[in-house]
């Protein structure tokens, strides 16, 4: 999977010769205005994918459709799950980061492909469902949010484990604008970040908060600059990527039991899993090394 996840990768040199390469005839449900990569360039078309940090730990995704705002299109959509997908099975990568441009982490989804979808189209197709593989990738996830996140793009964030903004992003769900509503967990996850009555208003007149009012709301956990918020991601993925893997797995399991079950229940699973990591090799490395004064050194088995 390693080797796959190679395949992939492009240096900064081969991405600005993909978007300069002109499209090949487009296959069906293309994205509007997107571009192509080169022959010897790597498939994707919407993202630029690579490994980042001193031990190249830390995978990133960045959204590549600044024509559209990073709108969300399916293309866009299949290529993050081929790169999530990747990340997930390289056993060097122990974070991940997704992010866009200093102008749009992403506008929304594309408007254009979905507008003549008919109702049967939708059900039968479960349109928008593949989304989520965002939320159910095991290793953290950190958003990293310059400019709009509006409708999909504030969605997809949200699917992430940490959101670090930069001081003029905008979050915002204005599908009501639209004539319809979130359909990728808007209505679920802003609810149970920023409480009832703002995810309502939010959500009923469009209106969008700024970095700022998200910070104070629970939907933010860190503001930086705007020229330092990438940087700061990767530090944080590295961070994170240098404690045992197998651990921080378990953990992220832990903190989402909290959204998704009852006190009670949640507080079963984390004493599960709390002992299970009794059964670790890091569990018992970790504590050897805070008794012996020195720094442990992970396996990750």
């Amino acid at each position: 999977m390693a080797a796959a996840l190679h395949a992939l990768l492009r240096p900064a040199a081969a991405a600005r010769s993909c978007r300069r390469a002109l499209l090949p005839p487009p296959p069906p449900r293309r994205c509007p205005g997107a571009r192509a990569c080169s022959a010897a360039g790597a498939p994707f078309q919407y993202i630029v994918v690579q490994k980042k940090g001193a031990k190249q730990d830390v995978g990133l995704i960045q959204l590549n459709r600044p024509q559209a705002l990073n709108a969300l299109c399916d293309g866009l959509m299949r290529e993050m799950r081929q790169a999530l997908d990747a990340f997930e099975g390289d056993p060097q990568v122990g974070a991940i980061v997704i992010t866009g441009s200093e102008k749009a982490f992403a506008a929304g989804a594309d408007i254009k492909e979905m507008q003549n979808k008919t109702f049967q189209q939708c059900y039968s197709g479960g349109f928008l469902a593949d989304w989520n593989r965002v939320a159910t990738v095991r290793k953290p996830v950190i958003a990293a949010v310059n400019g709009y996140a509006l409708g999909g793009g504030c969605e997809l964030a949200m699917m992430c484990d940490i959101i670090y903004a930069g001081e003029k992003a905008q979050f915002g769900q204005p599908e009501i604008l639209l004539g319809t509503i979130p359909g990728a967990g808007g209505t679920q996850r802003l609810t149970r970040a920023v409480g009832k009555s703002l995810a309502m208003e939010m959500v009923l007149t469009g209106d969008r908060i700024s970095a700022q009012e998200a910070k104070e709301a629970g939907l933010v956990s860190k503001i930086f600059p705007v020229e330092k918020l990438l940087e700061a991601a990767i530090s944080c993925g590295e961070k994170i990527a240098g404690n045992s893997k197998l651990v921080t797995v378990i953990a992220k399991e832990s903190v989402n039991a909290a959204f998704e079950t009852t006190l009670e229940e949640g507080n079963r699973t984390e004493k599960r899993l709390f002992y299970a990591t009794f059964a670790t090799d890091d569990r018992r490395e970790g504590m050897a090394a805070f008794v012996e004064k020195r720094k442990a050194n992970f396996t990750n088995s």
